[in-house]
């Protein structure tokens, strides 16, 4: 597979699958490709060849910039998440570098995103599965959920929905990410991170 210009894009958004996990931490990755599917008028399905459901569509200005773009949910609970990620990949013939995680992370603040390229999967079983199925050649971009509060175990807090403090900037949070993931993919990862980047 080469890294060619006109390859196709895969996000994926990195999540648990069911409604009792729809509003967690740990979904917000759901949420933004929930959102890019909504812009591009594409109704989620299940994929013939993976764990996962997919909308296929275009993204960005119409011209040059105009990227083909599969939006993934893997359906396999996130600490699986490399398999079906893979099979997508390899069954669309994206190049791993056209592929973008879209995650929640610890170690940032809250409604505060990073975009980077490769790196450690600091400790998100997301991240890992895919890295180990992979590569880690891949584009990530970082959500902030903050740090849990007092003594309560990382688990809990990420499998929890966000506080009503947090839910008043939830939908912007969700929005900016998702023009991230836009400038990512149909600008490039310098022009992303300089836009975003916080």
């Amino acid at each position: 597979m080469t890294d060619d210009a006109n390859a196709p894009w895969l996000i994926v958004g990195l999540g648990n699958p069911g409604p009792e996990y729809a509003g967690n931490r740990h979904n917000i990755g759901f949420m933004v490709v929930d959102l890019l599917a909504e812009r591009i008028g594409g109704k989620f399905k299940r994929a013939q060849k993976a764990q996962a459901q997919v909308v296929e569509g275009r993204l960005g200005p119409v011209g040059p910039a105009n990227r083909r773009v599969v939006l993934a949910k893997p359906m396999s609970y996130m600490n699986l998440s490399g398999g079906p990620v893979t099979a997508l990949r390899d069954f669309y013939k994206v190049p791993t570098a056209h592929v973008v995680a879209v995650h929640d992370e610890l170690d940032i603040d809250y409604a505060t995103l990073r975009l980077k390229l490769g790196g450690g999967d600091n400790g998100h079983n997301g991240l890992k599965s895919m890295t180990k199925s992979m590569g880690a050649d891949y584009h990530r971009v970082r959500c902030g959920i903050g740090r849990p509060p007092g003594r309560m175990q990382v688990a809990d807090f990420v499998l929890k929905d966000f506080s009503s403090t947090e839910r008043k900037e939830l939908d912007w949070f969700v929005d900016r990410s998702a023009d991230a993931v836009e400038c990512l993919v149909t600008e490039g990862l310098e022009r992303a991170q300089s836009a975003y980047n916080s």
